[in-house]
Order: structure tokens, then C-alpha cells, then sequence
């Protein structure tokens, strides 16, 4: 149980699938495209709107059904061809990794964060930020105070 590795091999549907459904549909689903879903293969289901995705799986006892939905984001819109289809394309283990991670295997690396070349210089400096309303404020409640007291 649980035994998804390098060693498997992923399908992934064409098309959006109807997340309502469980794994007697989904069998469905890979005999309807012409594939047999007790061969051992994986199959690979994304719902329409790209934030659930269910892995069917054949093992000794049983169908395994995976389930993964994301809580931010969404899965790449480029899972999906152009021309949708019913069918499945075979992707490599570390894609599916990638997918399952919410981060798409052909996305472009950002530059990382450069720091300012005003480094060791004062915030308030930087951003010409003046204290002097703030002392005027503070010395006003101050008098207020003392004048409380008396």
C-alpha cells in the first residue's frame, strides 16, 4: 500500500474531470480510453478548476485512490492540451512530484530578492521620515498629564 515511485507508470487525463465522481468513474473514465485500469498503471485525474487532483492506482488488494487538493493556488493550466480530448499522455514521476507540489515543471525561475545598496543606512533616512510631530505629540500629553496630577 501506498508504494507510488519512479518505478510506476503516471497517465494523466486530457481533459478536466468531474471531481464528484469515485473510482467505479474513474475506471470508466481509462476503459473508455481504451486503457485497462488494473494494468498497475497510474492515472492521473485534475478537476476543472485545476485545485483537486486524484491518482487512481490498481494494487494487489484493491483500487487505491489518492486525493490532493490545494489550499492556494492551482495546478498549471498547461496540463491540459489545446484540443481536449478524451485520452491520457504519459508524464515522468518527477513531474507528477512537481504537480502534486502545485508548482509547474516548466515555469521559469524568478530572480531572487536583491537587497538595497542602502544597506547599513537608517530607515528613517531612507524614507525621510521626521520625528518632530511625534516629540511635539508626546511632550503635549505629557503637560496634560502633569496638569492632571495637580
Amino acid at each position: 500500500m501506498f508504494n507510488l515511485n519512479e518505478n510506476n507508470q503516471f497517465f494523466i487525463s486530457n481533459a478536466p474531470t468531474d471531481m464528484r465522481v469515485g473510482v467505479n468513474a474513474m475506471c470508466g473514465k481509462v476503459r473508455q480510453a481504451g486503457g485497462d485500469p488494473t494494468d498497475g498503471k497510474v492515472y492521473v485525474f485534475v478537476g476543472k478548476t485545476r485545485k483537486v487532483m486524484k491518482l487512481l492506482h490498481w494494487e494487489r488488494g484493491g483500487y487505491v485512490m489518492y486525493y490532493k487538493r490545494l489550499e492556494t493556488g492551482r495546478l498549471s493550466p498547461r496540463l491540459f492540451p489545446s484540443d481536449l480530448h478524451i485520452g491520457f499522455r504519459e508524464i515522468r514521476w518527477d513531474e507528477l512530484v512537481l504537480f502534486i507540489e502545485g508548482i509547474s515543471p516548466n515555469a521559469r525561475r524568478r530572480k531572487c530578492f536583491q537587497a538595497s545598496e542602502n544597506k547599513g543606512e537608517n530607515y528613517a533616512e531612507n524614507k525621510k521620515i521626521t520625528m518632530e510631530p511625534y516629540k511635539q505629540m508626546a511632550i503635549k500629553s505629557m503637560i496634560i498629564l502633569r496638569d492632571r496630577r495637580m
